[in-house]
Parts: structure tokens; sequence; C-alpha cells
């Protein structure tokens, strides 16, 4: 849904870096999924077809804040 954001924030070395995935039109959404190690969070279409893609790994992750559309 447009509005939907994931917050993730990433232990970089000494210091906490932020990063940001929106969904930026109507009808699309984002997915987290993890697994071996990484963490991928990603803006799909209604299709299921990826738009923009963001990998982590799991290791680095400090934390990951899902935030709704109102």
């Amino acid at each position: 849904m447009r509005g939907d954001r994931v917050e993730i924030v990433i232990d970089a070395g000494g210091e906490a870096k932020t990063y940001e995935v929106t969904a930026t039109r109507a009808g699309r959404r984002v997915d987290v999924r993890t697994g071996r190690g990484v963490v991928e969070v990603s803006e799909l279409t209604r299709g299921g077809t990826a738009v923009r893609t963001a990998r982590f790994m799991a290791s680095r992750v400090l934390a990951l804040v899902e935030h709704p559309a109102a």
C-alpha cells in the first residue's frame, strides 16, 4: 500500500546508518525476507515484481522497523 515504509538501522563500523524503503505508488507494497544471513527488503508491484531491493547482512542489522500507511 502506498505510504508503507520499512526503516533499517545498520552497524557501519562504529556508527549507525539508517536506510528506508518506501512504497512510492498506489498498489505497491514493501516485503521483508530473511534467510541465510541476509535481510532483503523489496518494494513490490501488485504482480509481485521487485521495483527496488535492498540487501543487508543480518549480523549488521541493529533494528528493522515497519511503518504501515495511515
